[in-house]
């Protein structure tokens, strides 16, 4: 079995990891004081001449739940990439409140600052426990010896502790991780992005391939998530995403074809003609 001592030294050995610093832009709280934590303007990015996104025009509220939906090909992976930072677009600003330029800074820089990104597949530590995940990803200094030497403050248990209670995996903590049902190792990545205290977090598909329970208990996660953090929900189940739906916008194109609630887009002939009729 791997320990976690471990496991970072094979961190130390391998380098897998970059130094992940703070940097200047996030040391002043960030700027929603207009409303939107988040600002897509004007957007566009092409791949050898196919235009992904095509003057995309996004605005997310500060402690809002959004769901992004939309036909294959219609944008909604390279939205993402671009605010998350592993795609520059060609065109277009993104903006983390009023101040933040996030085309100005690297995917790891964005990550430490604020947003945090869920894929669809879990990318977990299978060999670590459950509660040895949410310590490695403990919203710390992340410098190579610090990692390697540091022991967890009343704090830092306490919000291990606070965040299994949020994704219901308090009787799994000493399981390992690869134990774990497919809707569990989803709700414990959730769990791995909540100790970075993001302000705004991505979910790409987060129910793909669950029973109806696991369904039900991600609804009830990523609700109960709203207020305190911005949920961007990018998912193909229409049934889920009417269960939780606050707001919805519906790409096409790479564009915005409409938003707003989940009956008005269901009844935009727009939408059903390209996406909602398939």
């Amino acid at each position: 079995m791997t320990t976690l001592a471990q496991f970072r030294e094979t961190w130390r050995r391998d380098r897998v990891f970059d130094f992940m610093l703070p940097t200047p832009e996030f040391e002043r709280p960030v700027d929603t004081r207009h409303g939107p934590i988040l600002y897509v303007e004007d957007v566009s990015v092409s791949f050898d001449g196919f235009k992904a996104l095509n003057n995309l025009n996004l605005y997310i509220d500060d402690g809002e739940l959004r769901c992004i939906i939309g036909p294959n090909g219609a944008g909604k992976t390279t939205m993402m990439d671009v605010i998350t930072g592993k795609t520059r677009p060609d065109t277009g600003s993104v903006y983390f409140g009023q101040r933040i330029d996030l085309l100005k800074l690297s995917e790891h820089q964005i990550a430490r600052g604020g947003i945090g990104r869920k894929f669809q597949k879990p990318t977990i530590f299978e060999a670590l426990s459950v509660y040895e995940n949410l310590e490695l990803a403990t919203a710390a200094d992340k410098r190579v010896w610090y990692t390697l030497t540091r022991q967890l403050n009343g704090e830092q248990r306490d919000r291990i502790n606070e965040v299994l209670i949020q994704i219901g995996l308090v009787d799994k903590r000493h399981s390992n991780a690869g134990e774990l049902s497919h809707g569990q190792k989803q709700w414990l990545e959730i769990g791995m992005l909540l100790m970075q205290n993001p302000r705004v977090l991505l979910v790409d598909e987060p129910v793909a391939g669950m029973t109806g329970e696991e369904v039900e208990h991600t609804a009830n996660l990523l609700t109960s998530l709203a207020g305190k953090h911005s949920v961007i929900v990018v998912e193909h189940d229409m049934a889920f995403v009417r269960s939780i739906a606050r707001k919805v916008t519906v790409l096409h194109q790479g564009s915005v074809l409409a938003e707003g609630t989940m009956d008005q887009v269901q009844n935009d002939p727009r939408v059903i003609e390209v996406y909602l009729g398939e």
